[in-house]
């Protein structure tokens, strides 16, 4: 089986409609739909609400491959156009702060390295970006200040809120070089990213979605 994780019921539904989906079970907040090679996952916002789905998913399913598809914001100004899409092999949590540097902490407090090796030679109309860095938080990211901040800090490419629970779960689990990570840019974490964000979804989960069918023909 291939397993899909999405955030948010938009991005969900672009998926669910092209593969078929059926939605087969419904816990408290998650909803999963599948056929006979895929199970989705509409995990919903936040770092908890991934990591209890991820590891519902290697208890109850034989998985070959688990891909965490969604958008996310824009780390490198308008370098980056909207709709841009990141496949992430490098991943940080950026609101993770203990005083302490001890080494057994290293598991929340360094990046999560991917080797996935995906290697792309596929033309798209929007650029694809391959080995790039996200970092992950519980925290919507609408100010330039921020942005500023993390970037300088982390010098990461997109920012977004369940990629390093979705990878520090499946690491767990040894599945972590089982994992692809595919974020489109919906916005660039400015003053104007609370509407962006949504009125570019769609934009952006259609080039996400031909990055998807790619990877998993």
């Amino acid at each position: 089986m291939i397993g899909i994780i999405t955030a948010m019921q938009e991005e969900a539904e672009h998926i669910i409609k092209m593969y078929w989906l059926k939605n087969t079970k419904k816990l408290k907040n998650i909803s999963i739909y599948e056929n006979d090679n895929i199970v989705l996952a509409l995990a919903w916002i936040w770092k908890v609400q991934a990591s209890i789905w991820v590891t519902y998913l290697f208890l109850n399913y034989d998985i070959s491959k688990l891909i965490n598809i969604g958008i996310a914001w824009s780390l490198l100004w308008k370098n980056a156009s909207i709709w841009d899409v990141f496949l992430v092999n490098k991943i940080s949590q950026h609101d993770m702060y203990l005083p302490f540097d001890w080494s057994h902490l290293d598991y929340a407090k360094r990046e999560i390295v991917i080797n996935n090796n995906i290697f792309l030679d596929w033309d798209f109309e929007f650029k694809l970006v391959n080995n790039s860095y996200c970092l992950t938080g519980d925290q919507f990211i609408d100010d330039n200040n921020k942005v500023s901040e993390l970037r300088g800090k982390y010098n990461a490419d997109v920012i977004e809120m369940e990629a390093f629970a979705v990878a520090s779960v499946a690491r767990e689990f040894d599945k972590l070089d089982n994992c692809i990570f595919i974020k489109a840019i919906s916005d660039w974490a400015d003053s104007d990213a609370k509407d962006a964000h949504m009125w570019n979804l769609d934009f952006a989960m259609q080039n996400s979605l031909k990055v998807l069918e790619k990877i998993i023909n």
